[in-house]
């Protein structure tokens, strides 16, 4: 049985998503869909993402900006055994605390290796940040940590995703955020978007959006997506959303569009 969510107020959080290969475009993220949508589940909504280099100076400002202006920070890459994965050294510089071989981290990864196996390379991946706490990794055992409220995390997907399995039951769980969507045929923008404002204005608590859409069988239309925690005011907005599409002389339709 999962627990109910938390009283208090629901955090924010800002992923941090490290690696050359993402801005060269070599590798294409999809970490960012599948934290912001796990978050969002647990009420923990994402407020900011940003993608940089590998490069020393940036990730130890760039980890101490976003500590600082939000509850939780996750970064995904750099955990790794190369010359390029600096994250772990980085963070642990962010914090001002020495980058140290972690007992257990040690122990388990030898085990995994075998005698002469363990290089130094290896003993990289059990280096953390001191006073960290590692996060399991069921899928290649080296684990990721976090520190205060920093989460660092393996860039590769499924290691990243076992990764966060095990970290998610410290998170918390708050009010989740919900989502409701309405969406109209041969429908622009344009014509939505003075409504639109309104709508927003009226319901502050509320992420009001509009997405265009054109399917490969030639239906175009806009598609109106109202975000948050308060689902009265989402209700409300719905039905506010559909009188817009109908006051425009099209057909309101709860729901995304169909594929």
């Amino acid at each position: 049985m999962s627990n109910p969510p938390s009283p208090v107020p629901a955090p924010i959080a800002a992923i941090l998503v490290i690696g050359n290969e993402i801005l060269s475009g070599r590798t294409q993220d999809i970490n960012v869909q599948f934290l912001a949508r796990r978050l969002g589940a647990l009420g923990i909504a994402v407020r900011e993402v940003r993608v940089i280099p590998d490069v020393a100076d940036t990730i130890i400002g760039t980890v101490n900006e976003l500590r600082a202006r939000f509850d939780h920070v996750f970064t995904t890459g750099g955990i790794g055994p190369t010359h390029d994965d600096i994250t772990s050294p980085c963070v642990a510089e962010a914090f001002g605390v020495p980058w140290e071989p972690h007992d257990e981290s040690m122990r388990q990864l030898e085990a995994l290796f075998g005698p002469g196996e363990f290089n130094a390379a290896r003993r990289r991946m059990a280096t953390l940040p001191r006073g960290a706490v590692p996060i399991p990794n069921s899928v290649s055992v080296a684990p990721g940590f976090t520190i205060g409220n920093v989460h660092v995390m393996a860039g590769v997907p499924r290691i990243m995703q076992a990764m966060f399995d095990a970290l998610e039951p410290s998170l918390g769980r708050f009010e989740p955020v919900r989502m409701v969507a309405v969406h109209a045929e041969r429908l622009g923008e344009g014509a939505l978007a003075e409504g639109l404002e309104a709508i927003q204005h009226a319901h502050p608590s509320l992420d009001l959006g509009s997405y265009p859409f054109e399917r490969p069988d030639g239906r175009r239309g806009v598609a109106l997506v109202a975000k948050g925690t308060d689902q009265a005011a989402l209700e409300t907005a719905r039905q506010a959303l559909r009188a817009l599409i109908a006051g425009l002389g099209r057909e309101p339709i709860d729901g995304e569009p169909a594929p």
